[in-house]
């Protein structure tokens, strides 16, 4: 298990401006953007606009501040706040974004489709979070929290692999991002 901290994180702008994100975890190590099996990444949106095509990537992303509505055209609009249940869609789904309340911070998930598949949670975790059979899971207090054996602020996050138990007080409620290989 690892912890990664947020402040250890660099902060890369947006190529329209609109924010900045900085990469929490990637598979395999090292890769960019063209080449990820998944990403998971904190983004800051400072202002409305459309989002990033990734052809052949699942996305999944849920807010730690902030609101904006999510006009996905076809597939609906989405309206995300750190009170609504995570929001997935195709990464090549046009995808427009209005910061309602803002900047807002967001948490995103990508796996290349094939190759990974992903899920994004909230969830209260009562005491101890087992993680899934093959699945990589990162965790993400929603507020300060000793665990992992240390002290984790809002936005840090747990690294664990597959079946690893992770321990956290009584109701710890977390963003729960999981990552398994295709089949």
């Amino acid at each position: 298990m690892q912890i990664l901290r947020a402040s250890d994180r660099i902060a890369v702008p947006w190529k329209n401006g609109g924010g900045i994100t900085r990469e929490v975890a990637v598979h395999p190590e090292g890769a960019g953007l063209a080449d990820f099996g998944w990403r998971v990444s904190v983004a800051t949106v400072a202002r409305g606009g459309p989002f990033s095509s990734f052809p052949g990537i699942d996305r999944h992303i849920a807010l730690f501040e902030g609101v904006i509505l999510l006009d996905m055209g076809s597939y609906g609009i989405g309206r995300l706040s750190p009170d609504a249940a995570p929001f997935s869609f195709p990464g090549d789904a046009p995808a427009n974004a209005q910061v309602i309340v803002g900047p807002a911070t967001d948490l995103n998930v990508m796996t290349r489709r094939g190759a990974f598949t992903g899920r994004l949670s909230r969830r209260r975790i009562a005491d101890d979070l087992i993680c899934a059979p093959r699945a990589t899971t990162l965790v993400f207090p929603l507020s300060r929290v000793a665990a992992g054996g240390g002290m984790l602020e809002v936005q840090d996050a747990l690294l664990a692999e597959a079946g690893e138990p992770v321990r956290f007080p009584a109701a710890t409620d977390c963003y729960v991002a999981e990552i398994f290989p295709a089949r």
